[in-house]
């Protein structure tokens, strides 16, 4: 464990990971906070100083601990095995399990092996390679012998054709012709017949070995269930209650491979096995990268519980740990008894997602002190600013309306990666959604929907523009597309990475600074600003 120096850093959560408990059926939370993730990049420092790291690309994380006599420290962890060893010295060890089964599968392994080698001679038998040859060679003999046969047919065909059917040697022509037709009938036949006699036994043992390629892949199949059978139920988590329980156990509808070797699991595991009470934990992904844009990963970039191995065990494994959020992390800019503004963090959700693990947001963290509350509109994930809800279902109707027919004045402020050609302007650029690459949106002048943006350049950094934005409909991702698009501004807001931002910077840098709205029961005009956070 490493000591923080100093003081605990900033608390300012960035993302949850969350879970339903499985007692109380509630959810759990763990945040990502501004201050973790700063230890997570100092952690990034240190491997950018070894090349091992740099060409391994994987998942590390830290995780922030308080201990019984309120110590702060970090742990570390990385997912799988670094270079070739899964117990690393100064790093998390791996969950308590493998080495149980360590003889089984060692020798489960070297079965493997062997049958993988099988599997390779088979293929390469060398009864395939000669039909393989053999086989083209007939096929080559047999087109060359057709190509002939024609020739001769075409070559009779004028021959009957010349005779005189009154001539007395025209039937005796006929029939020399015939018989160079039926010779040539007996010619294919024969060389089919010597092609038949030769693969038709290079054919059955070819038959033989892929039989024999079914049964030992079917028997690896069986053998490597078998041992992930064993490691699953020898793997056993702990989790803050003091409870403990196999992966089999947890997850009894499957398990993806890699499960409980993931960098979270292994975090909470130790923590709770050594009676530690996490704060903030934070995941990055460090090496060459596994793809582009949301759905890849790219180096130095933080996210979130992987869905298929980490996600199902988070609600046993925070169970027992108190860590709920509440409406006090939000900063709330206006509020009355039928409406409330917050000024929306960057990185967190408007309203909660389909997911577990996309369940924390301003409305669900508004709901704890406010059961009926509504999100009259939504601002994308990465943009901070002005988030108007309503606190019953009369006020919401009645700003939706105002949103509808374009009576809200919104003001966005941003930071764009370049420098453009205007001052001011519009943007007239109809946007559609491709079903087939969501959630990415792009100009469509058959499919897209009209969508309107007023711009004015606020001033030039360096080699950057601040500009306001003034949108007129209120389109998924209208701000983003509108400047990236060729056709708008030609430049990306800075760090917006799903529309071409290259830039190594922290977040989008896109704010929404103003609202101005006729207020549902005093019928007069509120106006709220926040200050542009960068």
């Amino acid at each position: 464990m490493l000591p923080i120096p100093d003081r605990i850093p900033d608390p300012t959560p960035t993302y949850y990971y969350t879970g339903y408990c499985p007692q109380s059926g509630e959810i759990l939370r763990l945040p990502r906070t501004q201050g973790v993730e700063q230890i997570a990049r100092n952690l990034m420092a240190e491997l950018s100083r070894d090349n091992r790291y740099t060409h391994e690309g994987k998942m590390f994380g830290v995780l922030l601990v308080k201990t019984n006599t309120d110590e702060h420290y970090s742990i570390k962890a990385f997912s799988g095995l670094l270079s070739g060893e899964a117990v690393v010295a100064g790093w998390v060890p791996p969950i308590p399990g493998r080495d149980r089964v360590a003889i089984s599968e060692a020798a489960t392994l070297e079965d493997l092996a062997t049958m993988k080698q099988e599997l390779i001679d088979l293929d390469r038998a060398t009864a395939r390679e000669q039909y393989r040859a053999l086989s083209v060679e007939f096929t080559d003999k047999l087109e060359k012998l057709a190509i002939a046969h024609r020739q001769r047919k075409a070559f009779r065909q004028q021959e009957r054709e010349r005779f005189d059917p009154s001539e007395a040697k025209f039937a005796l022509a006929l029939d020399e012709l015939a018989a160079q037709s039926r010779q040539d009938g007996r010619e294919r036949r024969q060389l089919k017949q010597e092609r038949d006699a030769i693969l038709q036994p290079l054919q059955a043992v070819i038959d033989q070995n892929d039989d024999r390629i079914r049964q030992l892949k079917q028997q690896r199949k069986m053998r490597s269930r078998q041992l992930q059978e064993q490691m699953h139920d020898a793997y056993r988590l702990m989790n803050f209650l003091g409870t403990s329980s196999s992966l089999r156990e947890l997850m009894p509808a499957g398990i993806p491979t890699g499960t409980g070797d993931c960098c979270a699991p292994k975090l909470l595991h130790y923590a709770a096995s050594n009676r530690l009470k996490p704060i903030a934990m934070a995941e990055f992904w460090w090496g060459d990268g596994d793809g582009d844009g949301e759905t890849g990963r790219n180096q130095g970039e933080f996210y979130g519980a992987c869905e298929e191995r980490c996600q199902p065990l988070m609600g046993f494994m925070l169970a027992g740990l108190s860590t709920q959020p509440s409406h006090l992390d939000l900063s709330i800019v206006y509020e009355d008894e039928y409406l409330i503004a917050v000024d929306k963090p960057a990185g967190l959700l408007s309203v909660p997602g389909r997911t577990i693990d996309r369940q924390d947001s301003v409305l669900t963290r508004l709901r704890e002190l406010y059961p009926e509350i509504y999100a009259v509109h939504r601002l994308d994930r990465d943009t901070s600013g002005i988030l108007l809800l309503a606190r019953d279902k009369q006020t919401y109707h009645h700003l939706s309306q105002q949103f509808e027919e374009r009576q809200i004045h919104k003001v966005y402020e941003a930071i764009l990666g370049g420098r453009i050609g205007r001052e001011q302007g519009s943007i007239d650029l109809p946007l559609w959604g491709d079903p087939h690459d969501r959630p990415r949106q792009k100009v469509d002048f058959n499919l897209g929907k009209p969508s309107l943006t007023k711009f004015q350049v606020l001033g030039q950094i360096d080699s950057y523009t601040r500009v306001k934005f003034m949108p007129v409909t209120g389109r998924t991702h209208q701000l983003r597309v509108h400047a990236a698009d060729p056709q708008g501004l030609g430049v990306t807001i800075l760090g917006d990475r799903l529309y071409g931002c290259q830039a190594d910077v922290e977040r989008l840098h896109l704010h929404a600074r103003e609202l101005s709205f006729i207020h549902p029961q005093t019928l007069k005009r509120v106006q709220i600003q926040t200050q542009c956070p960068f």
